[in-house]
């Protein structure tokens, strides 16, 4: 698999926008468009590196953005330069994989078929890029129309744009300034093969595109359904916490947190909805910071991760395996709890549980399993 490095272009004024702050960092529901930009890109997995570029004074705004994004391929920032062309030449000197693209962050919406169709069609181009036909009449004149342009074989080219990556520094090495990636390697005798983009991948640049990018955002309903499980052992004690909520019990559960089964299988679910690894990559246990932590620690920061990528969280069902304790008099505790933690009211939540009719581990009262399901839907 080829690997690619995205160079995101953020470090310009957007001063069209109207906003009171760079457009990059404005809120579009409740997310920053470059946090929606970035993430579009980490969904392909070919991508190993997002290079972002930003302006020298939007160091505190871009933390902020970012904060919450703990995929190691976000690499730390580069300061742009005072036109589109240096920011992607200073972002350039730090690319290290074969093929780059560059990519505008004022573009939030990028689908992930349009850009797996652009990682496509470079593995056998020298250069590509996203656009779309033109369909429209076009006229060219000041004050009326005064010329018919011909359409056929007219593009609006969109970013990401696609090059190999020796040929996109050769490129800049020639000098000059352009409008685009793809005109800069077309100066240096480099053609672009067009492949088509999405209408939903549009560049924002008027105040009136937020409210166009809104109302993309709410026709495009997004579900998510992730699963989480967990085991642990009993071992002496005289309490069990499960959900947060301390019941006495003649055992307590072995573990390197506070061994809440059933939160640790929640946070999984939250974790598996976003294709976020678990618990273990996020809360290494190796780490002795984490030694006895209470788990709602691991829950909140899966709830963020959730609200950061986008989502919210529709719905959470737990089941609790085991033949002691009783669970039944704590699921009202437990739901609210939860509810408290994940920010969502408690009658999304579902707390049950269940005995595995004296059969297998749980069966001999060695130890408490959990089971959860999470349900996200877009913002």
């Amino acid at each position: 698999m080829t690997k690619v490095s995205c160079i995101l272009v953020a470090a310009g004024r957007g001063t069209r926008a109207n906003s009171k702050i760079p457009k990059q960092y404005a809120l579009l529901r409740e997310i920053p468009v470059i946090t929606r930009a970035i993430s579009s890109i980490l969904q392909e997995n070919r991508i190993s590196e997002v290079i972002p570029v930003i302006h020298a004074d939007d160091a505190e705004l871009y933390a902020k953005a970012t904060q919450a994004i703990e995929d190691a391929r976000l690499r730390e920032p580069v300061i742009g330069g005072r036109s589109r062309t240096e920011s992607v030449k200073n972002g350039l000197e730090q690319v290290k994989c074969p093929v780059t693209i560059a990519h505008d962050a004022a573009r939030p919406l990028l689908p992930l078929g349009a850009l797996s169709r652009l990682l496509d069609a470079i593995d056998v181009s020298d250069a590509a890029f996203l656009a779309l036909p033109v369909t429209d009449a076009l006229w060219r004149g000041e004050k009326k129309a005064e010329i018919s342009i011909e359409r056929q074989n007219l593009w609006r080219a969109q970013t990401p744009q696609a090059f190999k990556t020796e040929l996109l520094r050769k490129a800049y090495a020639n000098g000059g300034e352009a409008a685009d990636d793809v005109a800069m390697v077309h100066n240096v005798g480099i053609e672009a093969t067009p492949i088509l983009g999405s209408e939903e991948n549009f560049k924002i640049t008027h105040p009136e595109d937020f409210a166009r990018a809104e109302a993309m955002l709410g026709n495009a309903m997004d579900i998510r359904v992730g699963t989480g499980f967990d085991v642990h052992a009993f071992e002496a004690g005289d309490h069990v916490i499960l959900n947060g909520i301390r019941i006495p019990h003649a055992q307590s559960l072995k573990g390197h947190s506070d061994a809440d089964v059933a939160m640790h299988a929640i946070t999984d679910a939250l974790y598996g909805a976003l294709a976020d690894g678990d618990i273990g990559q996020h809360f290494p246990p190796s780490e002795t910071k984490w030694k006895d932590a209470a788990s709602d620690i691991f829950l909140r920061h899966a709830a963020e991760l959730v609200a950061t990528r986008g989502y919210s969280i529709s719905h959470i069902d737990c089941t609790i395996i085991c033949e002691m304790p009783k669970i039944g008099p704590h699921t009202v505790a437990m739901r609210e709890n939860l509810a408290s933690i994940t920010g969502i009211s408690a009658d999304r939540i579902s707390v049950k549980a269940t005995t595995s009719e004296q059969l297998g581990f749980t069966g001999r009262g060695e130890g408490i399993a959990a089971q959860a399901t999470a349900t996200l839907v877009t913002k």
